[in-house]
């Protein structure tokens, strides 16, 4: 059994993030690439809770940058992610949880077009699963200034998604979204660029999840979304210092706020390491419930339920109150001018009692997580 996320960013939404959010943070006017860039990943991912394995992925993944004539450009990229284990305990009233084992194969292609003050780019993505078909087209731009200090970027996007669990609590449900984007990019300095970006998010239809007892969701979801991002250049050893700021609500009642800080450091013969950390924190949705034994009915009933009430309800770990932190560490190697390799290794753990600014959940049981991912890059 496939366990459905409905909380998974809509492939709208990823890809104009993709488009907008680009690490480069450059604010020239954007010109194609000098040069072809194929990209291949392996990424293996486990969580654990109490001392118990929980869900693997391994995710294997091609990517692909190339220029075409003079001023365009094509990206694609194709990724097949496999899913086992079981679902997370998220509470600790909760001991059961289901088996599960999946497939998602997912793609998308973006076509730009490279004007004199800035670009046009045109994208579209697919994804599939056992339960879950999702498609998506999303359009973006970005207008450079005559001083080619500064780029306004914008976007719109909207994703088609089918949902059809195996376990026909529901069939044929379908959910849509809409989402734009507006961001700004600045260069302040020789060694200083900072960036500015709003998303608005509209979706509706079905949001629940089918594999969880007594999660009945708004058939509406707004997102807003305001990231902040400075880099700034050290011209002692050439390294670069990444920040960024991320703050996030929605019409579920979530405040959340995410830091994140990044330290490139190039070394001799290649070698360069990135060291990363964040922190998230963020309420809970104003319709989620820490599981309680109840004397009558058992666990993990919502405080007071009463069968067949049609009130919003979610036990979803990813709704509850909690903070996160992340530490990562990146090592690549220039192996030639036309090969890189990497790794990149990270460990996450959350907690209810690391939630900042509110109360959080007590009844949320302690998750770690780890991936290693694996990369090798060709130039041509």
């Amino acid at each position: 059994m496939k366990l459905q996320n409905p909380d998974r960013p809509p492939l709208g939404n990823a890809l104009l993030a993709a488009a907008l959010l680009l690490p480069g943070l450059t604010a020239q006017a954007e010109e194609p690439p000098e040069r072809s860039t194929l990209s291949f990943k392996y990424l293996n991912y486990e969580e654990s809770q109490s001392g118990l394995d929980r869900v693997k992925v391994s995710a294997p993944s091609v990517s692909l940058v190339t220029p075409i004539a003079s001023h365009w450009s094509l990206a694609g990229s194709l990724t097949s992610d496999h899913v086992s284990g079981a679902s997370p305990r998220y509470h600790t009233a909760v001991s059961g949880a289901s088996r599960m084992k999946d497939t998602r194969r997912a793609g998308d292609i973006a076509v730009t077009r490279y004007l004199p003050g800035g670009s046009v780019t045109v994208g579209a993505a697919y994804s599939t699963e056992h339960d879950y078909v999702s498609r998506a087209l999303s359009l973006t731009g970005t207008v450079s200034s005559a001083d080619k200090n500064t780029t306004w970027s914008f976007g719109v996007g909207g994703s088609d998604d089918a949902i059809d669990p195996v376990n026909n609590i529901v069939t044929g449900q379908t959910r849509q979204t809409v989402n734009v984007m507006a961001g700004v990019t600045q260069v302040l300095t020789p060694r200083d660029i900072a960036q500015l970006t709003l998303t608005r998010t509209q979706g509706h239809g079905y949001f629940s999840d089918p594999y969880k007892a007594f999660d009945n969701r708004p058939r509406e979801r707004n997102q807003n979304t305001l990231l902040a991002r400075w880099n700034h250049y050290h011209d002692g050893n050439g390294a670069a210092t990444r920040l960024s700021y991320r703050y996030y609500n929605d019409s579920y009642g979530i405040r959340a706020h995410t830091l994140g800080a990044e330290y490139v450091l190039p070394l001799a013969d290649g070698w360069k390491l990135t060291p990363s950390a964040r922190y998230h924190t963020q309420r809970a949705a104003s319709f989620y419930f820490d599981p309680v034994y109840d004397a009558a009915l058992g666990a993990p009933f919502p405080p007071g339920y009463v069968f067949g009430s049609p009130r919003f309800s979610s036990a979803d770990q990813r709704l509850s109150g909690f903070g996160a932190v992340t530490l990562g560490l990146k090592v690549a190697r220039e192996i030639s001018r036309y090969w890189t390799v990497d790794v990149k290794v990270e460990a996450y753990q959350q907690r209810g009692a690391w939630r900042a600014f509110d109360s959080a959940s007590p009844g949320l049981d302690t998750m770690r997580a780890r991936s290693i991912q694996l990369g090798l890059t060709r130039q041509w």
